[in-house]
């Protein structure tokens, strides 16, 4: 709002005494003209000269660097040290030599971020693709400017664009390149500025060459028969909408869905990733990864690597046994960037104005750039040829009287006299006189004289072509088109992204997410299930059970974990913590066999609690024999519930115990004999129902009663029950069973 001004408000004025007047009041202002004053230059300096891109496909930065290193002469030559170029660079870019080299380093191709690279580089100038691979320092590496350069730089000494002073005003630079091809629309470009940013998406060079040609022949041409998709550098499959390129193509706005490149290999069970959106990097997929294997998210990736070397991109997953890579490989790209979305915002600068252009419409843009730049070229030709014709024209008149023109030159008195007194003795103006008089004298014969005269037929020729040029837009399309053509000729590539049609495209429906939290889990023996959370079971009193019954195990894990329940019909039955809900101490629980549907008579017998399906379950049978199986063997592709032969059926199970890794187990015999061993001494087995090898050495009417864990200080002398499998155990002696109450 407006104030009234104050005395503060007018200059200030120094007193006698040397004090300013209205130092130190502090005067107020309007935030609106603050920002109009202050902010607003800054933010046209940044989207004029710095973040956008202009018609020719080019930054400020861009443009000052690649011309330098044509003025270099570092088109077609020998490489020189990048620090060379950078300091040159600095002569049309105002900015320091970090910020100039690592415009060149983009422009790269070591860097190999652009499908076209202007910069023919040596040495390492980092990867795109990495985060942490840096380039070398400017003073190692070396570069010249790249063949397809010919094609920015073309005719540029013609006249075709405008040239401005630099910053200091010692030096001219191009307002715009003279590109050949749709450079803007070759070549990724991004910047960010205030208020707005750009981000223009690559296209296939041979693909936009003949688009653009179709586009001068027919306004209304579709534009998705001749470019199917963008092309990125570093390859990858691009999921195919044709709605939403459709909204690209016409609008210059919206988002397209790009997907990693891999492949199996089944000698090894791993993934190779090969090529990755040009939205990430590998540090950031491998991260990613690594945390949805920690958080139980991910759980059939064994191990992942950067493989990346000489020969490319390359990231190496390593799969768990029985994992269908197809299938982990939909839920990493539902979950990491190995399926990223690149949002388009074509924005260019055009004319000065910044504009957000659908393809089509920068096609006709560039276009019209580009007619402009013949139509000067044709005029700085035509000016030349016409000044050629009429100092010819001159030199004829001459043929007609070469004595004489000798003769007035050698009487002429004055040296300034010669021009003029050749003008009036032939009839000739004033340039044509000094083309005269310059000539040689042993180029004064009919011979010379004749040869140079005989171009002119041609010279006026080639006016009359150049002159139909500028009268005919036609001709002028056709010139462009044929120019088009030759570079989609020598520089055209295939295609380096896959496009993914509908009938390719794999889709999965996500699975929904479970919410994980500590979480403990009872079993007890009659069969009934608790899951309750650490909080509720601080706050509860005793568990509540049905007579007779008892806590068989406890196990403290999180609620995304799997179970296993082994019945004692050599069944397994799988499911998830998740799948129960959060109960309390106070009641009696899920009981397992009607909750999971078990058979008539079946019972529960054992839980196993995994987030992997690793260690291995350990299956004791009353014969004596004990089986050791991989716990990976109950892992399954599909979502089964009812695993059937889940161990050997041959023999009533005595126990079962699941176990991380090898330990020592203490077996009781009816007889009341022990034995005491490490598992290590079985082999492990990948079939479930294998019947085991005989651990307890048992007589005719003895069984094997009970297997446990043991716990360091169970035994007095352990000794004298570890032996050699299979083994007849030992009788425990007094001090082993004083205090106990035996049990039938």
């Amino acid at each position: 709002m407006a104030r009234k001004k104050k005395e503060s408000d007018s200059p200030r004025r120094h007193q006698p005494n040397g004090v300013i007047q209205g130092a130190g009041e502090v005067a107020s202002q309007l935030i609106t003209r603050t920002l109009e004053t202050n902010y607003m230059p800054y933010a046209m300096s940044v989207i004029l000269s710095r973040a956008i891109p202009e018609i020719d496909g080019f930054k400020p930065s861009h443009r000052k660097l690649l011309y330098t290193m044509y003025k270099m002469n570092l088109l077609g030559s020998a490489r020189t040290k990048s620090a060379n170029i950078v300091g040159q660079t600095m002569r049309l870019n105002p900015h320091g030599d970090a910020a100039i080299y690592d415009t060149m380093v983009r422009l790269s191709r070591g860097y190999e971020a652009m499908l076209h690279p202007y910069v023919d580089s040596k040495g390492n100038f980092g990867k795109f693709y990495s985060r942490d691979m840096a380039w070398a320092a400017s003073r190692y590496t070396e570069a010249k400017l790249d063949a397809i350069c010919k094609e920015l730089f073309r005719d540029i000494d013609k006249d075709t664009v405008d040239f401005v002073d630099n910053y200091d005003n010692t030096m001219k630079e191009p307002t715009l390149l003279p590109a050949t091809f749709p450079s803007v629309l070759v070549n990724s470009n991004t910047g960010i500025a205030v208020g707005m940013a750009s981000s223009i998406c690559p296209f296939n060079l041979r693909e936009v060459c003949e688009t653009a040609i179709a586009r001068m022949k027919d306004p209304q041409h579709d534009l998705l028969s001749t470019m199917p998709a963008p092309d990125f550098p570093g390859g990858g499959q691009i999921v195919y909408d044709r709605a939403a390129l459709e909204q690209i193509y016409k609008t210059g706005r919206g988002g397209l869905r790009v997907r990693s490149v891999y492949t199996y290999d089944s000698k090894a069970n791993c993934i190779d990733i090969t090529q990755i959106p040009p939205t990430t990097t590998i540090e950031v997929i491998v991260e990613k990864v690594i945390d949805l294997v920690k958080t139980g998210k991910v759980r059939e990736v064994a191990d992942i690597r950067d493989e990346t070397g000489l020969d490319g991109l390359k990231i190496t997953i390593d799969l768990k046994r029985g994992t269908d890579p197809d299938k982990l490989m939909q839920k990493l790209y539902r979950m990491t960037t190995l399926e990223d979305t690149f949002s388009c915002n074509f924005n260019i600068l055009i004319a000065g104005t910044p504009r957000v252009l659908g393809v089509g419409e920068i096609l006709e843009e560039w276009t019209a750039f580009r007619v402009e730049c013949i139509r000067r070229r044709t005029y700085f030709d035509l000016a030349k040829k016409k000044e050629k014709l009429h100092l010819l024209k001159g030199l004829a008149e001459i043929l007609l009287d070469i004595d004489k023109a000798i003769r007035i030159v050698r009487e002429t008195e004055e040296e300034a006299d010669v021009v003029p007194n050749l003008m009036v003795g032939f009839g000739i103006d004033e340039v044509q006189a000094e083309f005269v008089a310059e000539i040689r004298l042993r180029h004064l014969n009919r011979e010379y004289i004749l040869a140079r005269t005989a171009e002119t037929a041609e010279l006026e020729a080639a006016i009359a072509e150049l002159e139909s040029i500028l009268q005919s837009k036609s001709k002028v399309r056709s010139i462009i088109a044929k120019e088009l053509k030759a570079v989609a000729q020598t520089y055209g590539q295939p295609r380096r992204s896959e496009v993914l049609y509908d009938t390719q495209v794999i889709e999965e429906e996500p699975e929904a997410e479970i919410p994980d939290y500590p979480v403990n889990l009872f079993f007890t023996r009659e069969g009934y299930f608790k899951k309750i959370t650490p909080q509720s079971l601080r706050m509860s009193g005793e568990q509540k059970l049905k007579d007779g019954d008892a806590i068989a195990q406890q196990v403290e894990t999180t609620n995304n974990a799997e179970l296993l329940f082994f019945s004692d019909k050599a069944q397994v039955y799988k499911t998830r913590a998740a799948d129960f809900g959060d109960t309390k101490a106070s009641v009696l629980g899920d009981y397992i066999p009607a909750r999971l549907g078990m058979d008539e008579g079946e019972a529960a017998c054992y839980m196993t609690v995994t987030r992997d399906y690793s260690g291995y379950m350990l299956f004791f049978f009353e014969n004596g024999k004990a089986a050791k199986v991989e716990l990976s063997a109950y892992a399954t592709k599909t979502n089964r519930k009812k695993l059937l032969n889940a161990y050997y059926a041959g023999s009533p199970l005595a126990a079962a115990l699941y176990i991380p890794e090898d330990c020592d187990v203490l077996l009781t015999a009816s007889t009341g004999r022990m034995l005491l061993f490490n598992t290590a001494l079985i082999q492990p087995k990948t079939t479930k129902n294998t019947q085991g090898v005989a651990a307890l050495t048992l007589k005719k009417g003895q069984r094997l009663m009970k297997a446990e864990i043991y716990a360091e200080g169970r035994l007095n002398n352990p000794a004298r029950y570890r032996k050699k499998l299979p083994a007849l155990g030992a009788l425990p002696d007094a001090s082993e069973t004083a205090g106990e109450q035996l049990s039938l």
